[in-house]
């Protein structure tokens, strides 16, 4: 009699007295993640870890994470250069008070990096 897993196509192989199945993970294209990505990996590894193994398994977790880190990266460009433009920081301000300039492109920054934590990847 067949078990389920040989009937829907799978195969054992013989290591030593035991049958172990035939598994491997699907092929998969290489995706770059950068820090958002990893910081989504580590946020769903510690609080989702049924849709963190379920992406692994899956194999579709490695695309979201280069899908998440794109937007993030995407999102950051976009509302850094909107607010550093209605705050008044311009190449005008960074030739004449550099340290200013510095220290307010630098509030920017981290004043959206901490919306885009918040939007997308801590969700």
């Amino acid at each position: 009699m067949k078990s389920t897993f040989e009937q829907m196509g799978g195969t054992y192989r013989q290591e030593g007295d035991y049958l172990l199945p035939n598994l491997s993970l699907p092929d998969e294209l290489e995706h770059q993640i950068g820090k958002y990505g990893i910081l989504r990996r580590s946020y769903l590894k510690k609080h989702h870890s049924g849709i963190y193994t379920a992406m692994f398994l899956n194999g579709t977790l490695y695309r979201h994470l280069a899908e998440i880190d794109r937007i993030c990266n995407e999102r950051m460009e976009l509302l850094v250069s909107q607010m550093a433009e209605r705050e008044g920081v311009t190449e005008a301000l960074k030739e004449s008070s550099q340290l200013e300039w510095v220290g307010r492109m630098n509030n920017i920054k981290n004043r959206v990096e901490e919306i885009v934590l918040s939007e997308l990847v801590y969700v």
